[in-house]
Formats: C-alpha cells, sequence, structure tokens
C-alpha cells in the first residue's frame, strides 16, 4: 500500500486513509505485506509504485493525489507505470457516490501487480476499495494463471 502525501512525509499530516485502508484490506483476509509513502509528484509515485511491482503478485492501493489540485498526479504516475489500464475497478469505484466524480484515480496492471488508486481520505478510501474488493481475489488469481476459471462458469 502507498501513501502519497506531502504532508505524511513532512511528519506535518497522520496518515489516517492509509490506516484505513489497511484495515480494510486485514479485514478482508489480505495479508499486508509492505506500506510506503512518498510525496506528491509524478516522479516520486512512479519510482515508488515501480519499486513496490518488481517481482510483486498482488495488490497495490494507492491513496491520496487523485483529486484536482496542482499536486495530485497519482493518475499520471500510474498510468506511465502500467502496462495495462483496468478501467472497470476504477469506473466502480467513483460509481459508489456522487463525490466520486471528484476522483480522476485509475486502474491498472503492472506485470502480476494491479495497482488501484483511490483518494487521500479516509471515508472516500474506503468506500471506494470496499465497492471492488470481493472483486480482486479473481482478478489477481487471473494475472497469476490466465487459465483460471471464471466465476460461476462451467465446463461442459
Amino acid at each position: 500500500m502507498l501513501t502519497v502525501s506531502d504532508g505524511v512525509m513532512a511528519g506535518t499530516r497522520q496518515d489516517a486513509s492509509g490506516e484505513a485502508l489497511a484495515a480494510l484490506l486485514v479485514e478482508h483476509g489480505f495479508n499486508l505485506e509492505e506500506r510506503r509513502a512518498c510525496s506528491d509528484g509524478i516522479d516520486p509515485v512512479s519510482e515508488t509504485l515501480k519499486s513496490m511491482a518488481a517481482g510483486f503478485r498482488g495488490l497495490i492501493v494507492t491513496t491520496g493525489g487523485t483529486g484536482f489540485t496542482e499536486r495530485d498526479l497519482t493518475p499520471e504516475a500510474t498510468i506511465s507505470v502500467i502496462h495495462r489500464e483496468a478501467p472497470g475497478f476504477a469506473e466502480a469505484m467513483r460509481a459508489v457516490n456522487p463525490l466520486g466524480m471528484l476522483s480522476r484515480g485509475v486502474a491498472g496492471v503492472r506485470d502480476g501487480a494491479l495497482i488501484l488508486n483511490t483518494p487521500g481520505s479516509p471515508k472516500g478510501s474506503v468506500e471506494m476499495l470496499g465497492a471492488v474488493i470481493k472483486y480482486i481475489p479473481h482478478a489477481l488469481a487471473l494475472l497469476g494463471d490466465p487459465h483460471a476459471e471464471h466465476p460461476g462458469s462451467s465446463v461442459g
């Protein structure tokens, strides 16, 4: 998990959204292997995402940097490192709340990692990730095995 925040990096802001997301992930059975923080901006976020995804098979959730301010560049950084977009995740995450239209977060795949951007607010980040969390294990299974059976499918 990656918190993108100048304030967290400077020690002037608590990582409330990171804490809330970590709790949600653990509650849903995910093993939280790593938590990092970096400053806002394309270079810090893209370099951190590349480092986190290197050799990793699993989920990377970001929180922060998805809004409209000049420093909110997490989507641009994510786009620069993913190999393929997963727009259905981002669309479903935004659709959970009318304020979702204010999030520019994206979703995509880099090698074996699924990367999902969430907003920097604890409520918004948990709400958005919660909208898709039950579908993440299947997406990760498909990343690991392209021949994995789809839910509800049968062979006849």
